[in-house]
């Protein structure tokens, strides 16, 4: 009995040590301690097994001892099998900062570091501009006038957006911008999502492009030129970076430029000869000046000893001899300006190179750093307002329509999807709002853009699939009333521009964390880098701590032992909590297959997606808790709380459940499975009580929809009508109609109507003549039903409306 006491205090003591990551000493007295007291006491064998392993732990643990002999051993190995970091990886793993997502990766979160990101909300400017401004452009938009009409945004809203600085969001006030903040930006793109073409035209010159380039990287020449202009509209700018040949992979550029001296106005000039084909360029059509990229060569040496001088970016006029620009590309479902740019022999003076000389070579290292807040905002941003949008729409929408005498939004099957329409926009508002928050605290995110930009796009795709089954014909019939079927169509091209989704998710989001976020590899490979055997020596065997940390960590807390500390209210702890324990089966998980696989992970993408699923879902998890932690919760908002992480967290463990399942080395992935999940799999999908919770309440007038829908365009105060106000000012009057419409009908279905009142008008017609209903109320049901039937109305047309040439219409019944 004693030996199996001892043993189990030895078991313990260690769990202790490793779970605080204590380090050699605690765990060499907890081994030297109780193996000499079962040597005493109780059992030879057991105690000559705890001492062995204590001096095991001696020689490896103790620096003084293993940096003789053990770590050089090490260091030489690591060194053969470490996977070789290219200069372009390496730039790319260097750009940003690592927040969240590499507490993420440590396997104990520290809460408190997140929380410490405090939200200081928007200034006074920044919210009239977000009620006024953002109202009016968003009320000179129909999706179909500038899908099918126009095939462009209207002449009035391009001057009102050049008036009122909505191209200069990022550029400072001392340019003449607004200077806005990020999380200012991302609202404004989520108001003006109500139209696609609309969100992109304001979202692209405030993301990746020349304004943030200049701003960064320009000279004071080039800033005080061309921000001033950007900023009121002068200059529309576009950037050129992805070709026919260079899309997901834009290192593998093919477009050149050549060092040369040309003859200009009778001097001889230094610059640049171009040569390049760029696609898939928004704005392009109408661009003023073009940023560039290119590799540029300098055969001539006319710069310097080197030839090939690397990746470097240029500002070109529009009207530069050569240039070919104004062809449009036809992006799928939506009119926005995109089109290619071509170029042969394009001369530039050197002075047109961003950042001047000096930045030759740099672009690669530009375009990665302005990357990285960019791709957090523009589509992340617009995925989101497309969601709350649609959210709107969808539950006013089911409320209204009336099937089998009931409103669709009392049936389970249009309930589920609208509950999970509103808790994925609810999760994406959280996670784009917060991950702003923390840009506007200093930080550069570059594993969460990754995330941003393909999770939240992927919910949009799954909220307009949804809101598209519960209109039905409403909305799959184009037409001017149609608010749904346009942003529906266009939605593959957020999923396929700024990194493909494919891609993102594949290789960047675990691809570029795991090196980047992660506590010890990048300081592993720059030690390898330097031979450095001192600081290898102190990275590998921290690393090697964090691996026995986070495998107690999570087989403890699996087990429900020794549960994390979490700063939120009884609602969100224990979702921290699971989070933190689920962070530390990432953490173990990540590090056994970089060790396993070595450098053919790169290679194993669906593996690298399913540890970038994990680290993905928990990001959005702990975005979600802040958010609930910070906000005035409203009614109701615990359900989308709960629906939301329990979404998520589920999400992550059947992400887990794969990887497990598919790691080429079997028996490690059993044992992974025993640690991480010792007691299986702890979530499931939302119940049906939330789901029912939650679709009442977005399909009604109540605190969570208006939470739900804050800061979008709901007044009926444009030159273009307004679903969503249509939409919201019915439902005001909900349960007064409701009323009605039992009355009307239970009296229908007694005979104390007219059989052939089948209409909804001609029952309230014939009720009031029966003195079932009053004038007052009959008024009432008239106004509404007219105002119904508009909305669930849709478009026809002449019979050849839509064929562009007229000498190939088909006259069927020409007779």
């Amino acid at each position: 009995m004693l030996t199996l006491i001892l043993l189990i205090a030895a078991l313990a003591g260690l769990l202790v040590v490793m779970r605080r990551e204590a380090g050699a000493l605690p765990a060499l007295g907890v081994l030297a301690v109780t193996g000499l007291a079962s040597l005493l006491f109780a059992s030879s064998l057991l105690g000559g097994l705890l001492l062995v392993g204590a001096a095991l732990v001696a020689v490896a643990g103790l620096p003084t001892l293993r940096i003789r002999w053990l770590s050089p051993r090490l260091f030489a190995l690591f060194k053969k099998v470490a996977p070789r970091v290219s200069e372009t990886e390496r730039i790319a793993l260097e750009a940003g900062t690592v927040a969240w997502d590499g507490e993420l990766f440590t396997g104990r979160p520290d809460w408190q570091a997140l929380l410490g990101y405090r939200d200081e909300g928007l200034t006074e400017q920044e919210q009239a501009f977000l009620h006024h401004q953002c109202s009016v452009a968003a009320g000179m938009c129909n999706a179909w006038e500038i899908a099918r009409e126009r095939a462009d945004l209207p002449q009035e809203l391009w001057e009102y957006l050049k008036k009122e600085g909505f191209f200069g969001m990022i550029i400072p006030k001392a340019y003449g911008g607004l200077g806005f903040s990020a999380k200012a930006q991302s609202l404004v793109l989520q108001k003006l999502s109500v139209s696609e073409t609309l969100m992109v035209t304001v979202g692209v010159p405030n993301s990746l492009g020349p304004g943030e380039l200049l701003l960064k990287y320009g000279t004071e020449a080039q800033k005080d030129h061309y921000l001033p202009r950007l900023a009121d509209g002068r200059e529309i700018p576009c950037f050129g970076l992805t070709g026919p040949r260079a899309g997901s992979d834009a290192t593998a550029l093919p477009d050149t430029g050549v060092v040369c001296r040309q003859e200009v106005d009778g001097e001889q000039v230094l610059g640049l000869r171009l040569t390049f084909e760029k696609r898939w360029i928004t704005l392009a059509p109408i661009a003023s000046v073009v940023g560039l990229a290119f590799r540029l060569f300098d055969p001539e040496h006319l710069l310097g000893d080197e030839e090939d001088r690397g990746i470097t970016l240029a500002l070109i006029p529009r009207d530069t001899e050569s240039m070919e620009i104004g062809r449009r590309h036809h992006p799928i479902g939506s009119p926005f300006l995109n089109g290619p740019i071509r170029g042969n022999d394009v001369f530039v003076p050197l002075d047109t190179i961003i950042g001047g000389p000096e930045m030759i070579g740099q672009g690669w290292r530009m375009l990665v750093e302005c990357l990285s807040i960019g791709r957090c905002i523009t589509l992340p941003s617009g995925a989101t307002g497309t969601a709350r949008y649609a959210l709107g729409w969808s539950g006013g929408f089911a409320r209204i329509r009336r099937q089998f005498n009931v409103p669709i939004a009392e049936m389970e099957g249009v309930q589920e999807p609208l509950a999970r329409m509103a808790a994925l926009a609810y999760v994406s508002r959280a996670a784009v709002y917060q991950t702003a928050n923390t840009i506007d605290h200093g930080e550069k995110p570059a594993v969460p853009s990754a995330i941003l930009k393909s999770q939240l796009t992927e919910f949009q795709r799954q909220i307009l699939g949804d809101a598209m089954d519960i209109h039905g014909g409403k909305a799959v019939t184009l037409g001017p009333r149609n608010y749904l079927g346009i942003g529906y169509s266009a939605n593959p091209v957020a999923i396929t521009v700024e990194g493909a989704n494919i891609m993102t998710r594949n290789l960047m989001i675990f691809g570029q964390g795991a090196i980047r976020c992660h506590p010890y590899v990048l300081e592993e490979l720059a030690a390898k880098d330097a031979d450095d055997l001192p600081a290898f020596d102190r990275a590998f065997f921290g690393h090697a701590g964090l691996v026995f940390g986070n495998a107690a960590r999570a087989l403890t807390q699996g087990l429900g032992l020794g549960r994390p500390g979490a700063p939120f209210d009884e609602v969100a702890a224990p979702y921290a909590r699971d989070i933190a324990r689920l962070s530390a089966g990432f953490g173990l998980c990540a590090d056994a297959a970089m060790a396993s696989l070595g450098s053919s992970l790169k290679q194993r993408e669906m593996l690298s997606a399913r540890l970038g699923d994990v680290l993905s879902n928990l990001y959005l998890a702990s975005m979600t808790l802040k958010q609930w932690h910070e906000g005035d919760k409203v009614e109701g908002e615990a359900a989308l709380l709960h629906y939301g992480c329990r979404f998520l967290l589920e999400r992550a463990e059947q992400a887990f459940d794969e990887l497990f399942d598919n790691l080429p080395n079997r028996a490690l992935g059993r044992v992974l499975r025993i640690v991480v999940m010792p007691a299986g799999r702890r979530w499931k999908r939302p119940q049906d009580d939330l789901t029912r919770e939650i679709a009442q309440a977005v399909s009604r007038d109540t605190a969570l929809r208006h939470y739900l829908l804050e800061a979008t365009w709901q007044e009926n105060d444009g030159s273009r009508d307004n679903p969503l106000a249509h939409y919201n000012a019915l439902l005001v009057t909900q349960e007064r109609a409701e009323s009605l419409y039992r009355t009307v009908n239970k009296a229908h279905a007694k005979g104390e109507l007219p059989e052939d009142a089948l209409h909804p008008e001609q029952k309230v017609e014939e009720a009031a003549k029966a003195g079932l209903i009053s004038e007052e109320d009959a008024t009432f049901m008239r106004e509404r039903e007219a105002a119904v039937l508009e909305l669930l109305s849709v478009d026809d047309f002449e019979y050849d409306a839509f064929v562009t040439d007229k000498s190939k219409v088909l006259r069927h019944n020409a007779a």
